[in-house]
């Protein structure tokens, strides 16, 4: 299983259950239309994405069941909505492939990560494939396996 990569500005949220729920077969990035408020609260790191998906609907795209904890001291002057759907901003040919292999392939589109880049917030979004309970139990042994055998080179290292 190869390593997540990294984002270089920082990681804010990550959704590790799409991980364990789903074939990742194709990732993109998208920017969000986010309140003043939501900004703030995403610098103190108040965010889920625990079940969190992307719709495809009339040829945009929005992200669900995200959850922004309002900060007390930021958000006095509104009404805060932690749950609200929020915009995803892509361009025309990363919708048409979105729409393309949900529609058609019978893919699911979920949102991974929330990320720093540069002073812009993105959202890892990708499309997956549902994993079946003895895919999830094989994907798990694997990852037992891997981790043993980490351990015993590094235990054969300091015998060394």
């Amino acid at each position: 299983m190869a390593k997540q990569k990294k984002h270089p500005a920082g990681t804010i949220a990550r959704n590790q259950k799409a991980l364990h729920d789903y074939f990742v077969e194709q990732k993109f990035e998208a920017g969000l239309v986010l309140a003043g408020w939501e900004v703030k609260s995403l610098r103190a790191g108040k965010a889920q994405l625990v079940d969190s998906y992307v719709l495809l609907k009339d040829g945009e795209a929005w992200l669900i069941g995200s959850h922004i904890a309002p900060l007390s001291t930021a958000s006095t002057h509104v009404i805060a909505d932690p749950t609200r759907t929020r915009k995803l901003l892509l361009n025309q040919r990363e919708l048409g492939k979105l729409f393309g292999a949900v529609q058609q392939k019978g893919f699911a589109c979920v949102a991974l990560a929330l990320y720093w880049k540069n002073h812009l917030i993105k959202c890892e979004i990708a499309l997956g494939k549902g994993k079946k309970e003895y895919d999830k139990r094989h994907t798990e042994r694997e990852r037992d396996s891997d981790r043993e055998l980490q351990r015993a080179v590094r235990s054969k290292g300091k015998e060394d």
